[in-house]
This record gives C-alpha cells, sequence and structure tokens, in this order.
C-alpha cells in the first residue's frame, strides 16, 4: 500500500534526453559548399577536440553539400577522401551533388546546375575563368567527362541517404513527417523544405540536417538544423553529440583576418 502510494504521489521520472549510442562521439558538420578554407580549420578543430576528450568510438558526418556555390569545391572533395585515409568519415548526399551528378546527362541540366552554384564547381576542377568564360555551354558539356573523372562522380554517387545513431537521424534536407523512415524517399531526403520544416510534432527520431540556411543553430526540439551558410556567412558549424550531450563547434572566417574556432556558438 505504501508503495503504491508512493508512485502515485512521489517525484516523477525525469523524460529521457535523446542520445547516440554508449561509448561513441558524432561530430556532425553542417553545408560546406566549397569554403575549403572553413573546412580545413574545421577538421583540425575536431582532431584537436577528439584527442583531449579521452578514448571513444569518434565518428564524423558530413550533411551533404560539400560542393558549388564556394570557390574550391574539389579541394573540398579531396580533403574528404584523405580524412577518410585517417578516421571514419561518412558523407550524406546532398541536393547539389544529385545536381552535380545530374549536369552530365545534357546540356540543359549542366545549364540549371551552372546557375544553382555549379559554376564555381566546375571551375575548382581546373578552369580558369577566362577558360570558363570562353566556352559556349555545349563546348563545357563535352569538357566536362574530362574535368571531372568518373571515378570522382563514382565516388561522390557513393554518399548515403541517411544515416541513425540512437536517438537521432542524420539527413541533408529532412523527412517527410507523414512517413516511417523506412519509406522515406531519396527525393523528399535531398529536396524537401516546408512540410518537413513546419512539422510541429514529434518525429520518430531527432533529425539533425542542413539544406536550409539559418543564422544559428536551430534547435527545434524534434530537429537541428546547422546549415550556417558557410559559402556566404564564413560560418561553419559542427555539432557534437556525446550520450545526451550536444556541443557547437564553429569555424569562422573573420574579414579580412584569420579563421578563428568557437567552441559554442559566437554570440552574435
Amino acid at each position: 500500500m505504501f508503495n503504491a502510494l508512493r508512485k502515485m504521489f512521489g517525484p516523477k521520472p525525469q523524460p529521457r534526453h535523446p542520445a547516440v549510442p554508449p561509448g561513441t562521439r558524432y561530430y556532425v558538420i553542417g553545408d560546406i559548399h566549397g569554403r575549403r578554407d572553413l573546412y580545413r580549420a574545421m577538421i583540425d578543430a575536431i582532431e584537436e577536440d577528439d584527442r583531449g576528450r579521452g578514448e571513444c568510438d569518434s565518428q564524423v558526418i558530413l550533411l551533404g553539400d560539400l560542393v558549388d556555390r564556394g570557390p574550391d569545391s574539389a579541394g573540398v572533395v579531396s580533403d574528404t577522401r584523405e580524412w577518410q585515409g585517417k578516421r571514419s568519415v561518412r558523407v550524406l548526399a546532398g541536393n547539389h551533388e544529385e545536381m552535380l551528378l545530374d549536369s552530365f546527362e545534357k546540356p540543359e541540366v549542366l545549364r540549371h546546375f551552372l546557375k544553382h552554384g555549379g559554376r564555381e564547381t566546375v571551375m575548382s576542377y581546373g578552369l580558369s575563368k577566362k577558360q570558363f568564360n570562353a566556352l559556349t555551354l555545349e563546348e563545357l558539356f563535352d569538357l566536362l567527362p574530362d574535368l571531372i573523372p568518373q571515378s570522382e562522380r563514382d565516388y561522390i554517387a557513393g554518399f548515403e541517404e541517411m544515416i541513425v545513431a540512437g536517438d537521432y537521424l542524420f539527413v541533408h534536407a529532412g523527412i517527410d513527417p507523414t512517413l516511417p523512415l523506412d519509406e522515406q524517399s531519396r527525393r523528399d531526403l535531398l529536396w524537401i523544405r516546408d512540410r518537413f520544416l513546419n512539422h510541429q510534432g514529434a518525429l520518430d527520431k531527432v533529425v539533425v540536417h542542413g539544406h536550409t540556411i539559418f543564422d544559428r543553430v536551430m534547435d527545434c526540439g524534434n530537429r537541428i538544423g546547422i546549415d550556417t551558410g558557410a559559402f556566404r556567412s564564413g560560418v561553419l558549424t559542427a555539432l557534437v553529440l556525446e550520450a545526451d550531450q550536444r556541443r557547437v563547434i564553429q569555424a569562422i572566417a573573420a574579414q579580412n583576418g584569420p579563421i578563428e574556432i568557437f567552441h559554442g556558438e559566437r554570440p552574435q
């Protein structure tokens, strides 16, 4: 009788916070978009942070959109491949990777890609501005397979669509909140916006995503957006998850100055 009363009137258990699996640490990096300078600074910051945090199964996840808009997409892809040779780095496909791969299909698809940041990507693979401007669309389309070889395209085509870790789901753009995870379409995972962003209720997992730019890390409870617009804001964000704890690391390009690392978000 006493135990029953204690259960009825005693303190209620606190809700469990979302967590990644025990013994793991996740560094999740938002959309890089060709900002190799910020990415290299973030790599160094993550390696230093990981060394100082003790033994753990540490993994890095890139949320897609490595390419386009920024000045050195080819360098970002190259650095990612090199980093993967040293530690576990998993890469999600973004809509800009999809546009890049689709641009090899026909000139009109290439034209669309170029208008959405692809111009910078193509030039990063070895064309000067003068050379780029001298080419017709058809000439560039014919040249493209030589600029970005099949081995590079195969690597990018191998990027993953979603990753689950404990109570978290990592995707590029988001999910259709009306469907279970095993019924999600690739198009939604890479492109969805309003139907996902406007959803107020709980989701199967806490979704960590990029794709939509926010001035700050956008923690809505059911989702966390970490695309801080690196290509235009100079702010690249990583979310660090360990047990039920969350931290933020940011690489920030000061105007006409060095890149600074902030543990936690820089004050606005």
